[in-house]
């Protein structure tokens, strides 16, 4: 049986849809073959590493890339984890079924975090909550 093909899709591919590319390898390689990209390819954050390696999971062999490159992807499931991704999801991947599971963006809310501990606290929450998402509800959103 094929894997089901999976990609979380964000503005800039640095936080978010990685963290979610992240742990879909790590709970779900079995079933999923996931992938990240973005509208922007801004760069792996350093701080969803950091809050990653916390969690136990190294996703420095994960790269910040365009959604552009995936266009010869059999994609099945394109989730957008937040709403300029999902109100600017490339035509390409209309091929897909889209879904948009939004999350709150770390890099913002620790802008206004007043120490660097409180900053990876946001990154911390928003780990967590994708976590929870790809390890309770991804299966479901994706056999739907």
């Amino acid at each position: 049986m094929s894997k089901t093909k999976v990609l979380f899709l964000c503005t800039g591919n640095s936080c978010r849809s990685q963290m979610a590319e992240g742990w879909a390898r790590y709970l779900h390689c079995d079933k999923i073959d996931a992938y990240s990209a973005g509208i922007e390819a801004h760069g792996m954050n350093p701080n969803a590493i950091k809050v990653m390696a916390e969690a136990g999971l190294d996703i420095t062999g994960q790269s910040s890339k365009l959604a552009s490159t995936l266009e010869d992807v059999p994609l099945d499931v394109v989730i957008t984890v937040c709403g300029h991704a999902d109100e600017h999801c490339p035509g390409f991947l209309g091929k897909a079924r889209v879904v948009h599971v939004g999350f709150d963006d770390p890099p913002k809310l620790a802008n206004t975090a007043a120490s660097e501990e409180e900053a990876l606290d946001h990154y911390r929450r928003v780990r967590d909550e994708i976590r929870e998402f790809v390890a309770n509800d991804l299966l479901n959103v994706i056999s739907v």
